[in-house]
């Protein structure tokens, strides 16, 4: 027969293995997530990367490394979820427009600069996309400034 100590002692035991176990679950859980935040984040300023250097080589201005991989991540973000469907070249078209809103929005002859900077983006965040997104830039009228 087991006395009351030696009863609450088993008790006391238990409970601070399960809550051992717990904890654990928990550590491993939560350093799992933080590998796979910290991997997807090398990925995409690996990225910025590329598309910093693809821009300066076109002869126009980066913004910065950070700005870059918050707004495109490392899959594109939104420039990469469909650049295909109607919807975003739609889009695209609103961006190509002389500026003014409601009856005196008008399109324009847009610098190619804009077209060649969605290309970049297409270029090394979905690439697979690249060749219908290219066709539909190659049917817009757009002027080249000489910057690149």
């Amino acid at each position: 027969m087991s006395t009351h100590m030696e009863s609450s002692t088993k008790r006391g035991r238990s409970v601070i293995y399960i809550v051992s176990m717990v904890l654990l679950v928990l550590f491993a859980v939560t350093a799992l997530v933080m590998f796979r935040h910290a991997r997807e984040t090398q990925q995409s300023l690996a990225k910025a990367d590329q598309l910093i250097a693809e821009i300066n080589a076109s002869g126009g201005t980066a913004p910065s490394r950070e700005q870059i991989a918050r707004v495109l991540g490392d899959d594109g973000g939104a420039v990469c979820a469909n650049p295909n469907d109607a919807l975003s070249r739609a889009t695209f078209h609103s961006q190509l427009t002389n500026g003014a809103t409601g009856p005196g929005s008008r399109p324009v002859i847009a610098n190619d600069r804009v077209a060649k900077g969605e290309l970049a983006i297409i270029k090394i965040y979905c690439p697979d996309k690249l060749a219908d997104f290219q066709q539909f830039i190659e049917g817009l009228n757009t002027y080249n400034s000489g910057g690149g």
